[in-house]
C-alpha cells in the first residue's frame, strides 16, 4: 500500500517541482534596441565576444547582491554589460532573469551593437561603448495601472512623502545595493507600496538625480491611478495600491526583546517540527485524491482529424447545452464570413457568445481545430477568451466570453455611435490592441501571425478595453525565428491586406503591423478605409492621410467629432506611427515592441515614414459577406519558409 501510495503521489511531487519551477520564470516588460549605435555581423570579433559574454552571464551562478558588471574583448570590439536585479528577488529568481534576459535580448536585438530589455525581476542591457558608471535616462519605459485612484488629492499627497522617503534611504546604499521598498496609508483604508533602485555604479547624487527625474514622468503616464513605474537603464520607481515586492529586512519589523530568548526560540523550533510534517501529509493525501479523482474521469474521443483538440477536452460542450443556453439560437448577435455569432446564457448565469460556423463556409476541420487549440492557449487581458467548443457531426461551434459592446466598427464607423468614443478611449483602444499584437507576435509561448486584424475582429468590453477575436486564419509557429512565408491560399479582408501578402502571398509578423496601422488611420479619422473615396485622384483613406501629412495638414484627418479634445501633439504623433506602420517594405515597419514603446513614450524619436503603397489590395475583389479569397489553381494551402524579414 505504501508503495502504491508513492507511485500515485510521485507525478504530483513532478508536477508540484514544475509548478515551482514555472513560478519562477521571470516576467517579460520590453525590449529597447539602438538601431543607430551600429550593427555587428555574424562570425566578427565582436560577435563572438558577445556570444562569450552572454554565455558566461546565463551560467552563472554568483549572486553579487543581484548586479553584474561584465566585460568581453578589446578594443572597438569590447562588450560591455550591465545586469541589475530587483533588491528583494531571491537568488534562484534573479539567475533565471539574468538566464532569460541574456538570451532573449539578443534575439529581440538581432545583430545590433546596444540594446536593453527589461524584465519585472531584472534589466540586462550590452554595449560596445562604457557604460559602467554612467548614469543613463534614456530611453525610458513609463507603464501605468488602468485603475484610477479615488480621492486623488489625497492619494498623491500620500504618495509623495512615500517616494521622496525611498529616493532618500535608496540614494544611501552602498555599492552593493541601491534599493528600497516601503508602504504608507493611502485614502479609503488603503495601503500605497513603493520601490525605488538606482544600479549600484551610480554615486549617491546621480542615483537622487536618475529616480527624481524618473518620478517626475509618473505626470505624464500615471496621473491619477492606482500605480505606474518608470524604468530607466540606470534606475526604476514604482508604486502600486498591493504589494508587488518580496518581503525584505526592511519591511520587516524587528523582532521584539524577550527575556528568554533561548526559551521562545525553543518553542517556536518545536511547533514547527510538529506542524510542517503534518501539513505537508496532509496536503499530499489531499494531492493523491485530486489525482485519484481525475483518473476515473474517461477521455472523450472527438475526431481522428483533429487529436490536437484532446489537450483543451476539458472546454468541450455538448451540443444539447450550446442549443439550450441560446434559446435555439434564436439571439443572434451578428454574420461573419464563416458563420453566425448568438448570444446566450449557461446554466450558472454566465453570458457567452457562440460562433456556429455554417457548412460550406470555408473554414473546415483545418481552421475550425486552428482556432480552437490556438485561443485556449492564449491569456491576455485584451485578447478574447475562449470558453469552450462543440464538435458533433456537422456541427462546429466556439463558446466566448460575451463581450458586452460587440465589435469596434459598430462604434467607429456609426455617425451616432463614434461621438461616444471621446479621445481618451480611442487611446485606449489603439494601446489595447497594440499590446494584444505584441503578447501574440512576441510574449506568448508561441508566435502567432493573425492574418485579419480588422475593426469587426475587434471587441469592446463594457469599459471599452478592445479584445482581439477571430483566429481562424491566423498562423502560429513553434520556433520564434524571423521567417516570412508563403502561401497560395489568400485569406483576409480587402483593405487591410499588406501589400506584399496581397500580391504575392508572402506574409509575416509584419503583415499584422500594416493591418494595424490602417486600423489605427480608421480609429483616428472615423472613416473606413474601403470605400473612401472622397478626394479627386485619391485612391482611399491611406492616400488620403498620406497627401494630409505631406502638405503638413495632418490635423485634418481627425473625426470631427473629437478634433476639439484631441491633443494636438499626440494626433500628429500617432498619424506619423501609423504612416510608419503602413510603410511598402515590410523592413521599413516597425515591430509591435516597438510600436508600443512608441506609442507610450513620447520621448521616444519617430522616423519619418516614406510614401505608402497606393495600390495595397486594389486588385483583389471580394464580397462583403465573405473575408477570404482564394489564389491559385486549387484550395490547398502551400506555405513554406521564404527570405528572413528583419524585426
Amino acid at each position: 500500500m505504501a508503495s502504491s501510495t508513492l507511485l500515485l503521489a510521485f507525478p504530483l511531487i513532478l508536477m508540484h517541482i514544475l509548478a515551482l519551477t514555472i513560478a519562477q520564470q521571470p516576467t517579460f516588460l520590453a525590449p529597447y534596441c539602438f538601431n543607430n549605435k551600429g550593427n555587428y555581423t555574424e562570425n566578427s570579433t565582436y560577435a563572438t565576444n558577445l556570444n562569450r559574454l552572454l554565455s558566461s552571464v546565463s551560467t552563472t551562478t554568483e549572486f553579487n547582491g543581484g548586479f553584474y558588471n561584465v566585460s568581453e574583448g578589446e578594443s572597438s570590439d569590447k562588450v560591455n554589460a550591465i545586469a541589475l536585479c530587483r533588491g528583494d528577488v531571491s537568488k534562484d529568481v534573479c539567475l533565471s532573469c539574468l538566464n532569460a534576459s541574456s538570451s532573449e535580448l539578443p534575439r529581440r536585438c538581432p545583430n545590433q551593437k546596444e540594446g536593453i530589455v527589461w524584465y519585472d525581476e531584472c534589466l540586462f542591457r550590452y554595449s560596445n561603448r562604457s557604460i559602467y558608471g554612467e548614469m543613463e535616462i534614456s530611453p525610458f519605459l513609463p507603464m501605468a495601472n488602468p485603475n484610477n485612484a479615488t480621492k486623488a488629492d489625497e492619494f498623491y499627497q500620500s504618495l509623495r512623502t512615500l517616494l521622496d522617503e525611498l529616493i532618500s534611504r535608496a540614494t544611501q546604499g552602498g555599492d552593493l545595493q541601491k534599493f528600497a521598498v516601503g508602504d504608507t496609508t493611502a485614502p479609503d483604508f488603503k495601503t500605497i507600496y513603493g520601490l525605488a533602485q538606482c544600479t549600484p555604479d551610480l554615486t549617491a547624487q546621480e542615483c537622487s538625480d536618475c529616480l527624481v527625474g524618473a518620478r517626475s514622468q509618473f505626470s505624464d503616464c500615471c496621473s491619477g491611478r492606482e500605480g505606474g513605474r518608470v524604468l530607466r537603464p540606470s534606475c526604476n520607481i514604482r508604486f502600486e495600491i498591493y504589494r508587488f515586492y518580496e518581503s525584505t529586512n526592511e519591511t520587516l519589523s524587528p523582532p521584539p526583546t524577550l527575556p528568554d530568548g533561548g526559551k521562545e526560540n525553543n518553542t517556536s523550533r518545536t511547533i514547527i517540527i510538529i506542524v510542517v510534517p503534518i501539513v505537508s501529509v496532509l496536503v499530499l493525501i489531499l494531492c493523491i485524491w485530486i489525482y485519484l479523482r481525475q483518473r476515473k474521469r474517461k477521455p472523450r474521443k472527438i475526431d481522428e482529424s483533429v487529436d490536437e483538440i484532446s489537450v483543451v477536452e476539458s472546454l468541450h460542450f455538448d451540443f444539447s447545452t450550446i442549443k439550450t443556453a441560446t434559446n435555439d439560437f434564436s439571439n443572434k448577435l451578428g454574420q461573419g464570413g464563416f458563420g453566425a455569432v448568438y448570444k446566450g446564457r449557461l446554466y450558472n448565469g454566465q453570458e457567452i457568445a457562440v460562433k456556429r460556423l455554417a457548412m460550406g463556409s470555408g473554414q473546415g476541420d483545418i481552421e475550425f481545430k486552428n482556432e480552437v487549440l490556438l485561443v485556449a492557449k492564449l491569456q491576455h487581458r485584451n485578447l478574447v477568451r475562449l470558453l469552450g467548443f462543440c464538435l458533433e457531426g456537422d456541427e462546429r461551434i466556439l463558446i466566448y466570453e460575451f463581450v458586452a459592446n460587440t465589435s469596434l466598427d459598430h462604434f467607429i464607423f456609426d455617425p451616432l455611435k463614434r461621438g461616444q468614443l471621446d479621445w481618451e478611449s480611442r487611446s485606449k483602444i489603439i494601446g489595447g490592441i497594440a499590446r494584444g499584437l505584441l503578447y501574440l507576435h512576441e510574449d506568448s509561448r508561441l508566435r502567432i501571425i493573425h492574418r485579419d486584424l480588422k475593426a469587426s475582429n475587434v471587441l469592446l468590453d463594457a469599459e471599452m478595453n478592445p479584445k482581439i477575436a477571430d483566429f481562424g486564419m491566423a498562423r502560429l509557429f513553434e520556433q520564434m525565428d524571423e521567417t516570412q512565408i508563403y502561401t497560395n491560399r489568400i485569406v483576409g479582408t480587402y483593405g487591410y491586406m499588406a501589400p506584399e501578402y496581397a500580391m504575392e502571398g508572402l506574409f509575416s509578423v509584419k503583415s499584422d503591423v500594416y493591418s494595424f496601422g490602417i486600423l489605427m488611420l480608421e480609429i483616428i479619422s472615423g472613416q473606413k478605409n474601403r470605400g473612401f473615396y472622397q478626394l479627386e485622384n485619391s485612391q482611399g483613406l491611406l492616400s488620403y492621410a498620406w497627401k494630409l501629412w505631406i502638405e503638413g495638414k495632418g490635423l485634418e484627418l481627425i473625426d470631427p467629432d473629437i478634433v476639439s479634445t484631441f491633443p494636438i501633439s499626440d494626433a500628429l504623433r500617432w498619424i506619423n506611427i501609423a504612416l510608419l506602420c503602413v510603410q511598402d517594405d515590410p523592413a521599413d515597419r516597425p515591430t509591435m515592441s516597438n510600436v508600443a514603446l512608441m506609442l507610450g513614450s513620447n520621448s521616444v524619436t519617430l522616423p519619418k515614414p516614406l510614401a505608402p503603397p497606393h495600390h495595397a489590395g486594389r486588385f483583389m475583389i471580394m464580397s462583403d459577406q465573405s473575408s477570404t479569397k482564394e489564389l491559385g489553381t486549387g484550395s490547398q494551402s502551400s506555405e513554406q519558409s521564404s527570405t528572413t524579414v528583419p524585426r
